[in-house]
């Protein structure tokens, strides 16, 4: 597919301020510097807007430039990731894709989604690599894999990162703990119970909680179970061994259920995490059978993942 006028106009507008100049952005875009210059000014002329301040030396941005580059750079991406998932739809995809996923996340949520996925593209084939605990801190795999799936702070800034769907962690504890240990009002009132934790390491956002004006790190001070496995804590708190502080896609069917019970919560759900839920891969250009997953991932399990959608109604918005 040849480039449209849009896409021509924002790739010229980014690499003149790129370039800090007119003649470096011409002999990027083989055009002359009088004709870029020309362009420009068309592109303002359009906006109602002046996107550039010119002198001798250099082209600046003006502000009006800077947040106008910020969203062309955006419509470019989408525009990119469009061609890619018709070219897929037009041209049937094929071929196989690797992925390596948290276990308890890849069976409750990525599993049927690839179900769905392979069902609307007969020609792709994906091998599944489910792993216990948390995973390839690093992308080590990747080159093995082509996708590796993380939950939480990105380790790697070299990696290319999709995000997939927000991060919303809820103290929780089952109806018969609670009857029999009272329910805390306040996260200050944490470590006089029982609780279940992650064994080392932990989440860097677990127990976290504004008190009194400042974040602070409150839990429960006796831990009966620790554990390396997020459905190793559920099962715990579903027994009532104490309190837990786990994520909604793990426990919102047991929140939904009555079989936990969510703390804290009486103005909706905790805001998201500054982490989330990421696809991770070594090259910016994937393969158009990858870009169309992640597409439909993407769609999938955002802008509001399903599992919070459900919580919503249970709890209210914030």
């Amino acid at each position: 597919m040849q480039s449209d006028h849009l896409s021509d106009q924002l790739s010229l507008f980014l690499a003149v301020l790129e370039s800090g100049s007119f003649s470096s952005a011409a002999r990027q875009q083989a055009l002359t510097p009088s004709s870029v210059a020309r362009r420009i000014d068309a592109l303002e002329a359009t906006l109602g807007c002046q996107l550039v301040s010119r002198s001798t030396h250099a082209v600046r941005p003006t502000a009006a430039g800077l947040a106008f580059a910020e969203r062309a750079r955006r419509i470019l991406q989408e525009l990119q990731l469009a061609r890619a998932e018709a070219a897929a739809h037009g041209s049937s995809p094929e071929g196989r894709i690797r992925i390596d996923a948290p276990a308890p996340f890849g069976r409750r949520h990525l599993a049927p989604a690839l179900a769905e996925f392979l069902k609307a593209y007969p020609g792709v084939d994906i091998q599944l690599r489910l792993i216990d605990s948390f995973i390839d801190l690093q992308g080590e795999h990747l080159g093995e894999v082509d996708l590796v799936l993380r939950i939480g702070p990105l380790a790697d800034t070299r990696l290319v990162a999709t995000p997939l769907a927000p991060m919303i962690r809820v103290v929780c504890a089952s109806p018969d703990y609670l009857n029999r240990r009272g329910v805390p009002l306040t996260p200050a009132e944490l470590p006089e119970h029982d609780g279940l934790d992650w064994d080392s390491p932990a989440p860097p956002h677990a127990w976290r909680f504004e008190h009194e004006g400042r974040s602070r790190l409150l839990r429960p001070r006796r831990l009966r179970l620790v554990a390396n496995n997020a459905e190793a804590l559920l099962c715990g708190a579903r027994a009532g061994l104490g309190i837990a502080h786990l994520p909604t896609w793990l426990i919102s069917d047991q929140l939904q259920a009555g079989e936990l019970q969510a703390l804290f919560c009486e103005n909706g759900l905790p805001s998201p995490e500054p982490s989330g839920i990421y696809a991770l891969r070594l090259t910016r250009e994937a393969d158009s059978r990858t870009r169309l997953l992640l597409e439909f991932l993407k769609s999938r399990f955002g802008p509001t993942a399903p599992w919070d959608l459900a919580l919503q109604g249970r709890f209210g918005e914030r």
